[in-house]
């Protein structure tokens, strides 16, 4: 059930923001999007999850095109975690989890069972009873993955997921993402930081310019030489770890 974008374009305005995008992204996989600030990381995401059809090109899922889904359909297939998501009313934890089943309304045991197990996935059980006004930044961030996880998407897409993490939460949210793709799940993810991206990545894209600069095996393309002319930084890697850190701009 491979992700194919075929020469997916996207205008907004009189600016191109991905232009000729062409990728095929595995399940049982996660796959991370790299790339510097206004690179078309986000937009691509939310072409991949349906909210803005492309103007030229396709995504397709398994053959079948996501812009042609049934609206339902598709809600079960993708599970899309924006990077600056909220909840609209000051709900209980739970009720904003349990919003995660509504593509699949049936009301039974399996509900119950897939709500339960996404809170245990997020450590977010004991703020179950809570409002989502009443949690941190951090808090909130963890409840909107467990709405995600709740729905059981075959495909969940996470934009900048790590952001208002503390540590301890980022190393479970990794892990989670892993155990997702383990389960057969193909997971797609922007992220910032190179360590973390280095540490839970089976594949990788890089992205500049709205177009696809390298794409492959994460220790393929996660090296300092790649990563650095990317991001305009001189990277060090870091001995025994498939990692590295950025030192200094290359333009000054």
């Amino acid at each position: 059930m491979a992700l194919t974008l075929d020469n997916v374009t996207l205008d907004l305005g009189c600016r191109r923001v991905l232009d000729g995008v062409s990728a095929s992204i595995a399940p049982g996989r996660v796959t991370v999007i790299l790339g510097p600030n206004g690179a078309g990381k986000t937009s691509l995401l939310r072409v991949v999850a349906g909210l803005v059809r492309p103007t030229g090109g396709s995504v397709a899922i398994d053959g079948e095109r996501v812009a042609a889904m049934p609206l339902d359909a598709r809600a079960r297939m993708v599970g899309y975690l924006p990077q600056q998501g909220d909840v609209a009313w000051n709900m209980i934890v739970q009720d904003v989890v349990a919003l995660g089943r509504l593509p699949h309304r049936t009301g039974s045991v399996a509900d119950a069972t897939a709500i339960a197990a996404a809170l245990a996935a997020t450590d977010t059980g004991a703020l179950a009873d809570r409002r989502v006004g009443e949690l941190s930044g951090g808090e909130r961030a963890r409840v909107l993955l467990a709405r995600v996880l709740a729905g059981e998407p075959r495909w969940l897409l996470a934009d900048e997921p790590l952001a208002s993490l503390d540590p301890a939460h980022q190393l479970d949210l990794l892990d989670r993402l892993r155990a997702v793709a383990q389960a057969g799940a193909g997971v797609v993810a922007v992220l910032h930081d190179l360590a973390q991206a280095a540490r839970v990545a089976d594949d990788a894209i890089l992205m500049n310019g709205g177009r696809i600069v390298a794409s492959g095996s994460a220790p393929d393309i996660l090296t300092p030489d790649r990563l650095g002319a990317l991001f305009g930084v001189r990277l060090v890697a870091v001995p025994g770890h498939p990692i590295c850190i950025p030192v200094e701009r290359l333009d000054r």
